[in-house]
């Protein structure tokens, strides 16, 4: 108890030297400021924060939080202070490391994650009838638990599951991936149909239980388009290219496959959707004007006008809840 109201009145002394801080600063851009005994520079801000709280700060955490009220005139939270601990966790706890805000010896710091973006997941997807989950990262990653398929020619940019031919697809900027994960020939156990014309976004499978040698599914590109291609099994056996060595994943010629497009937005498709107790697909876009489409997927074969409407600064991310029958969107 004592230890909380300590750290209580260190808060607001942490909070007032914060606000004074931001005055001075305010005051020196607008001209009006006179030095005196009472300035606060680096020195004594980085001083005073470890007097009151101590070693559970450290210099570049109070250097960071220091530059970003000098640069916005911003209040950063106070939690922003006390950062992370850079040291490994070995699972035991050491009192030494400590925060005496948080109280836990768990924190690890992951330098250059974020910065340098080695990888990023771009799709996660559950298929509940084979108890399993699949991802795709942006570098080329698709893992369905201990499976993995890795490609570094192109980024992955989403991803979905194939129930009826039980394949995984992917969708790169220029090429589709058929995965066979349950192959154990990593080399043969897949195909890529190329090249596609635009860069493609996004990737979702059409639920359909009336053939169960092929599966229907949806892409969006980069120019608003979006597409229906339908697979079997027959492809898979037919349209693969002769000049490929067995060894090599197969590649299939996108020309030889009627895949129907048709322009529904004026900016990059963001995310498709496809939703069984509509029979309705959706396809959402940044564009301001079509930001939002849910229509039958015979409208990417035909003229007819889709459903549509607009927002603002366009629509990012949507989803259906079938109990109160609603869309919701986001942007």
């Amino acid at each position: 108890a004592l230890e909380l109201i300590d750290f209580k009145n260190a808060l607001e002394q942490f909070q007032d030297l914060v606000e004074k801080l931001v005055i001075q600063k305010t005051k020196e851009s607008s001209g009006l400021y006179t030095k005196d005994d009472d300035e606060i520079d680096y020195n004594k801000f980085y001083t005073t924060t470890r007097t009151l709280f101590g070693p559970a700060v450290k210099h570049q955490n109070v250097q960071t939080f220091f530059r970003k009220i000098m640069s916005s005139l911003e209040r950063p939270e106070w939690l922003e202070i006390f950062g992370c601990f850079a040291e490994e966790s070995d699972g035991s706890s050491s009192p030494s490391k400590e925060s005496m805000v948080f109280l836990v010896s768990e924190k690890q710091q992951i330098t250059h994650s974020v910065v340098k973006r080695k990888d990023v997941i771009k799709g996660i997807v559950k298929v509940p009838l084979l108890h399993l989950t699949l991802t795709a990262s942006q570098k080329g990653v698709l893992t369905v638990y201990s499976f993995y398929f890795h490609q570094d020619t192109a980024w992955i940019t989403g991803c979905d599951f194939l129930p009826n031919l039980k394949y995984v697809v992917a969708v790169t900027e220029s090429t589709v991936i058929l995965w066979d994960y349950k192959s154990k020939e990593i080399k043969s156990n897949g195909f890529v149909i190329k090249p596609m014309k635009n860069c493609l976004l996004c990737v979702c499978t059409v639920t359909m239980a009336d053939n169960l040698a092929k599966d229907t599914f949806l892409m969006g590109d980069d120019k608003g388009y979006v597409y229906l291609l339908t697979i079997t099994s027959d492809d898979f056996i037919m349209k693969q290219s002769k000049t490929e060595k067995e060894s090599q994943f197969k590649l299939m010629d996108s020309e030889s496959f009627d895949i129907p497009k048709r322009k529904l937005h004026d900016d990059w498709v963001g995310k498709i959707k496809y939703f069984p107790a509509l029979k309705r697909f959706g396809s959402c876009s940044t564009d301001r004007i079509n930001s939002f489409v849910l229509d039958d997927i015979k409208r990417l074969e035909d003229h007819l006008p889709v459903k549509e409407f607009s927002v603002p600064k366009g629509v990012n991310a949507f989803t259906y809840c079938r109990k109160a029958k609603v869309i919701v969107t986001g942007g």
